[in-house]
Protein backbone atom coordinates (compact mmCIF):
# COMPACT_ATOMS: atom_id res chain seq x y z
CA UNK A 1 0.00 0.00 0.00
CA UNK A 2 1.31 3.22 -0.77
CA UNK A 3 0.23 7.07 0.09
CA UNK A 4 1.01 10.66 -0.40
CA UNK A 5 2.02 13.03 1.84
CA UNK A 6 -0.11 15.90 0.71
CA UNK A 7 -2.72 17.75 3.25
CA UNK A 8 -4.55 21.04 1.56
CA UNK A 9 -6.97 22.83 2.62
CA UNK A 10 -8.63 24.56 -0.29
CA UNK A 11 -6.70 25.30 -2.69
CA UNK A 12 -3.21 25.80 -0.46
CA UNK A 13 -0.88 22.89 0.54
CA UNK A 14 -0.90 22.94 4.55
CA UNK A 15 1.24 19.64 5.03
CA UNK A 16 3.88 17.86 2.94
CA UNK A 17 5.42 14.79 5.17
CA UNK A 18 1.10 13.23 6.46
CA UNK A 19 0.72 9.85 6.76
CA UNK A 20 -2.15 8.54 5.63
CA UNK A 21 -1.26 4.82 5.57
CA UNK A 22 -1.97 2.91 9.20
CA UNK A 23 -0.51 -0.45 10.34
CA UNK A 24 -3.52 -2.64 12.49
CA UNK A 25 -3.93 -5.39 14.56
CA UNK A 26 -0.64 -6.89 15.54
CA UNK A 27 0.33 -4.84 12.42
CA UNK A 28 -0.96 -7.60 10.47
CA UNK A 29 -3.47 -5.38 8.55
CA UNK A 30 -3.36 -1.70 6.54
CA UNK A 31 -5.30 0.68 6.22
CA UNK A 32 -5.07 3.73 4.42
CA UNK A 33 -7.18 6.82 3.94
CA UNK A 34 -7.94 9.82 1.61
CA UNK A 35 -10.11 12.89 2.52
CA UNK A 36 -10.61 14.70 5.56
CA UNK A 37 -7.60 14.31 7.95
CA UNK A 38 -10.17 14.14 11.06
CA UNK A 39 -13.01 11.99 9.54
CA UNK A 40 -9.85 9.50 8.30
CA UNK A 41 -8.83 9.55 11.89
CA UNK A 42 -12.46 8.96 13.42
CA UNK A 43 -12.91 6.36 10.58
CA UNK A 44 -9.44 4.41 11.38
CA UNK A 45 -10.15 4.17 15.09
CA UNK A 46 -14.43 2.40 14.40
CA UNK A 47 -12.46 0.10 12.19
CA UNK A 48 -10.21 -0.58 14.45
CA UNK A 49 -12.75 -1.14 16.89
CA UNK A 50 -14.36 -3.63 14.63
CA UNK A 51 -11.26 -5.63 14.11
CA UNK A 52 -10.96 -5.89 17.67
CA UNK A 53 -14.33 -7.07 18.13
CA UNK A 54 -14.23 -9.46 15.00
CA UNK A 55 -10.44 -10.69 16.12
CA UNK A 56 -8.61 -9.66 13.10
CA UNK A 57 -11.08 -10.67 10.71
CA UNK A 58 -10.37 -8.45 7.61
CA UNK A 59 -13.36 -8.40 5.51
CA UNK A 60 -16.16 -9.07 8.55
CA UNK A 61 -14.63 -5.96 10.02
CA UNK A 62 -15.17 -4.14 7.12
CA UNK A 63 -18.58 -5.48 6.30
CA UNK A 64 -19.74 -3.99 9.08
CA UNK A 65 -18.21 -0.87 9.46
CA UNK A 66 -19.88 -0.78 5.89
CA UNK A 67 -23.20 -1.50 7.50
CA UNK A 68 -22.83 1.24 10.14
CA UNK A 69 -21.54 4.00 7.62
CA UNK A 70 -24.70 3.49 5.89
CA UNK A 71 -26.95 3.79 9.01
CA UNK A 72 -25.15 6.10 11.36
CA UNK A 73 -26.12 9.40 10.96
CA UNK A 74 -22.71 10.62 12.38
CA UNK A 75 -20.77 8.57 10.05
CA UNK A 76 -22.55 9.24 6.98
CA UNK A 77 -21.38 12.83 7.28
CA UNK A 78 -17.59 12.20 7.29
CA UNK A 79 -15.76 12.82 4.26
CA UNK A 80 -13.17 9.99 4.02
CA UNK A 81 -12.69 6.34 2.25
CA UNK A 82 -10.59 3.98 3.58
CA UNK A 83 -8.50 1.47 1.60
CA UNK A 84 -8.03 -1.73 3.93
CA UNK A 85 -6.02 -5.03 3.26
CA UNK A 86 -3.84 -8.15 4.54
CA UNK A 87 -2.43 -10.96 3.16
CA UNK A 88 -5.22 -12.03 1.47
CA UNK A 89 -8.28 -9.62 0.85
CA UNK A 90 -8.41 -5.90 0.07
CA UNK A 91 -11.38 -3.65 0.48
CA UNK A 92 -12.51 0.11 -0.30
CA UNK A 93 -15.14 1.80 2.39
CA UNK A 94 -16.31 4.72 0.98
CA UNK A 95 -18.43 7.85 2.04
CA UNK A 96 -21.52 6.22 1.07
CA UNK A 97 -21.03 3.04 2.48
CA UNK A 98 -20.16 1.08 -0.20
CA UNK A 99 -17.80 -1.93 0.76
CA UNK A 100 -16.11 -2.66 -2.89
CA UNK A 101 -13.29 -5.97 -3.79
CA UNK A 102 -10.63 -4.69 -6.64
CA UNK A 103 -11.18 -7.32 -9.38
CA UNK A 104 -7.33 -7.86 -10.00
CA UNK A 105 -6.15 -6.56 -6.37
CA UNK A 106 -5.48 -2.87 -7.68
CA UNK A 107 -7.37 0.14 -6.40
CA UNK A 108 -6.88 3.92 -5.31
CA UNK A 109 -8.27 6.49 -3.65
CA UNK A 110 -7.70 10.42 -3.16
CA UNK A 111 -7.43 13.24 -5.44
CA UNK A 112 -4.36 11.17 -7.57
CA UNK A 113 -6.02 7.81 -7.06
CA UNK A 114 -7.27 7.70 -11.30
CA UNK A 115 -3.70 8.70 -12.33
CA UNK A 116 -2.38 6.29 -9.92
CA UNK A 117 -4.57 3.49 -10.51
CA UNK A 118 -4.13 3.66 -14.37
CA UNK A 119 -0.38 3.61 -14.18
CA UNK A 120 -0.73 0.77 -11.69
CA UNK A 121 -3.02 -1.43 -13.74
CA UNK A 122 -0.76 -0.87 -16.73
CA UNK A 123 2.58 -1.47 -15.29
CA UNK A 124 1.01 -4.83 -13.67
CA UNK A 125 -0.36 -6.13 -16.91
CA UNK A 126 2.91 -5.19 -18.99
CA UNK A 127 5.83 -5.46 -16.93
CA UNK A 128 7.51 -8.11 -14.28
CA UNK A 129 7.52 -5.33 -11.83
CA UNK A 130 7.03 -6.42 -7.94
CA UNK A 131 3.65 -4.88 -6.47
CA UNK A 132 5.86 -2.55 -3.85
CA UNK A 133 7.93 -1.12 -7.25
CA UNK A 134 4.24 -1.04 -9.11
CA UNK A 135 3.00 1.22 -6.25
CA UNK A 136 6.42 3.44 -6.15
CA UNK A 137 6.10 4.15 -10.23
CA UNK A 138 2.04 4.50 -9.91
CA UNK A 139 2.51 6.76 -7.03
CA UNK A 140 5.08 8.79 -8.32
CA UNK A 141 3.27 9.21 -12.07
CA UNK A 142 0.10 10.71 -10.31
CA UNK A 143 2.40 13.29 -8.34
CA UNK A 144 3.73 14.34 -11.58
CA UNK A 145 0.12 14.85 -12.85
CA UNK A 146 -2.31 15.60 -9.77
CA UNK A 147 -1.57 19.03 -7.77
CA UNK A 148 -3.11 17.21 -4.86
CA UNK A 149 -0.36 14.40 -5.09
CA UNK A 150 3.23 14.91 -4.17
CA UNK A 151 6.59 12.62 -4.62
CA UNK A 152 6.43 12.14 -0.33
CA UNK A 153 5.45 8.71 -0.93
CA UNK A 154 5.01 6.05 2.06
CA UNK A 155 5.00 2.27 0.93
CA UNK A 156 4.17 -0.32 3.69
CA UNK A 157 4.06 -4.10 3.17
CA UNK A 158 3.13 -7.17 4.75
Amino acid sequence: MAGDGQVTFGDQVVKQSARKIRRLYNERILAGFAGSAADSFALFSRFESKLEQYRGNLERSAVELAKDWRTDRVLRRLEAMLLVCDTDDTFLLSGNGDLIEPDEGIIAIGSGGAYALAAARALAKHTTLEARAIAEEAMAIAASICIYTNASIVIEEL
